[in-house]
């Protein structure tokens, strides 16, 4: 019975833009449009720095190269672990620093 009574509120047009007008529901907007387009720019920064990624090119390369033995396959990865490794640890330290801002 509640939910009916719900569900009949909420199809009401005058009673959806009484709440709409409520400065609670706009605050809430507000809030959420705000977080929404941080999380884009957020994005776009992680996408933008993955494409420049020294990681993401070494793999790209030394995925096209057939390996001669094991040995040499084991230093490729090693490479590229270190690589991604350094890469984490500057973007933690860029993180911070814009944190700190």
């Amino acid at each position: 019975m509640l939910a009916r009574m719900l569900l009949n509120l909420l199809n009401n047009l005058q009673v959806v833009e009484k709440l709409a007008e409520s400065r609670p529901i706009r605050r809430a907007a507000q809030i959420t449009a705000y977080f929404i387009t941080k999380a884009q720019i957020a994005g776009r920064d992680t996408s933008k720095r993955v494409m420049r990624s020294q990681t993401l090119r070494q793999v790209r390369d030394e995925v096209g190269k057939a390996p001669g033995d094991l040995g040499e396959l084991g230093s490729r990865l090693k490479r590229v672990r270190e690589t991604f490794v350094n890469e984490v640890k500057e973007g933690w330290k860029d993180g911070s620093r814009q944190i700190k801002k």
